[in-house]
């Protein structure tokens, strides 16, 4: 049963236990596997995959014909929905390009800022319990519309070697056309350092289990790639009113319970006999549930109902817990949002339930878990690009502000800085 609380002012870590990935030292194991992939290439990563995936595909890297092959494999209605959602997904990260600027602020004087796309990417597609097509569509699509040239997708391979066709059909619209069948603190060191067959690449973004995002951070510190972010279990948060019907909170709290035992879901309401109708909607819904063994370890562990005496105490205790998806079930939604600052993504009203945003909306579904969404943002288009800034003075413009930059340099004891404008200021009146 998942538990209620009454918050009295108390720190959010007191109320509710936020799930990690369970604690374990695996950082030699990764740096082994890392190694041996830097070592032996293709070889490596195939021997990985054999162990830990239990198959052994006859080469990392899907056939073009297997790729193209795959939107025959998928039923229709899927590949509509699929066109739907990445319709939906390249519209919204559009708006989201930036251009570059220029600007003159004195005779002489040019400084500007380009903003340029990444020259390859690399998208990790978790398998596990559950493959994300979505995923897919999620992190190539803002790629894409960067401008980066080389993307390059890597994902388990299923019992049978290969990569299930719905995965393909996915990457084939979004414009993927490398695949790589291999998953694991494996398929990362392949992206980073490149392999016979494997493409380097200049950034990994998706999320993944703890040799995943061990291997990630790895690569990261040893300046061979950059990387998104290190995704942390699910979570939802929901802040509702009275009038919210407790079936809808109850399914959208499941809806990420269902994720992993480790995911959380949290509801803050403002009456307590809607509280006890929640509690006892999630039990029955639960039963329901074909991974139901899953979501009740969640609900139990890490799920909590608070209940608070306003809808402004809730925001405030949104804002301190800055959920990875909150939701915000009340009469004005719109009017809420201005006090909520905290959170990956925020879906507003009783007719916006999470899953909208994990597969048709349009916004990224890849976001801050963890409470890092008080510091960082959704996977989008500007994780793809990189800004360079230029500079152009004439001899007369340097002349103006000469004085000013040895008097900076040398005030910083860098002598030669001074000089590199000095000798230029040599015979001139």
């Amino acid at each position: 049963m998942i538990r209620i609380v009454f918050y009295e002012g108390q720190p959010a870590a007191q109320l509710l236990d936020r799930a990690c990935e369970v604690k374990r030292d695996v950082s030699q194991a990764v740096e082994s596997i890392v190694e041996d992939v830097r070592l032996r290439g293709d070889e490596a990563v195939l021997d990985y995959c054999e162990t830990f995936d239990g198959a052994r595909p006859d080469g990392l890297l899907v056939p073009e014909e297997e790729l193209d092959a795959a939107f025959a494999l998928v039923e229709p209605e899927f590949l509509d929905t699929l066109r739907l959602a990445a319709r939906n997904i390249e519209r919204f990260h559009r708006l989201q390009k930036r251009a570059g600027f220029v600007d003159t602020p004195a005779p002489g004087v040019v400084v500007g800022q380009r903003v340029l796309p990444l020259a390859s990417a690399g998208l990790y597609v978790p398998g596990g319990t559950a493959r994300y097509p979505s995923s897919v569509l999620m992190d190539a699509i803002p790629a894409k519309i960067a401008g980066v040239e080389t993307i390059v997708m890597a994902t388990p391979p299923g019992p049978d070697g290969k990569v299930p066709a719905p995965i393909l059909a996915a990457a084939k619209l979004a414009g993927v056309r490398t695949v790589v069948r291999a998953g694991g603190a494996q398929a990362i060191a392949a992206l980073a350092f490149g392999t016979q067959t494997v493409p380097r690449v200049d950034k990994i973004v998706g999320p993944g289990n703890i040799y995943v995002a061990t291997a990630k951070q790895l690569c990261y510190a040893r300046g061979l790639c950059d990387i998104d972010m290190v995704a942390g279990p699910s979570e939802i948060m929901i802040v509702s009113d009275a009038n919210t019907n407790p079936v809808h909170l109850a399914a959208d709290l499941l809806s990420q319970a269902e994720h992993d035992r480790l995911s959380s879901a949290w509801l803050a309401v403002t009456d307590a006999s809607l509280a006890e109708a929640v509690a006892s909607e999630v039990e029955r819904q639960l039963k329901l549930l074909p991974r139901e063994e899953i979501a009740r370890a969640s609900i139990e562990q890490n799920g909590r109902i608070l209940v608070v005496d306003s809808l402004e105490t809730a925001a405030r205790l949104a804002d301190e817990i800055a959920p990875e998806h909150l939701e915000l079930c009340v009469d004005d939604p719109f009017g809420l949002l201005p006090m909520v600052h905290n959170a990956g993504s925020v879906f507003l009203g009783r007719s916006c339930p999470e899953p909208l945003g994990d597969y048709l909306a349009g916004p990224n579904h890849t976001l801050p878990t963890s409470g890092t969404a008080r510091y960082s943002s959704p996977l989008g288009v500007d994780d793809f690009c990189r800004r360079s800034s230029y500079l152009y003075y004439t001899p007369d413009a340097l002349g103006q502000v000469s004085e000013d930059v040895m008097r900076f340099a040398r005030r910083e004891g860098l002598d030669a800085h001074a000089n590199a404008v000095a000798v230029r200021m040599e015979g001139r009146s």
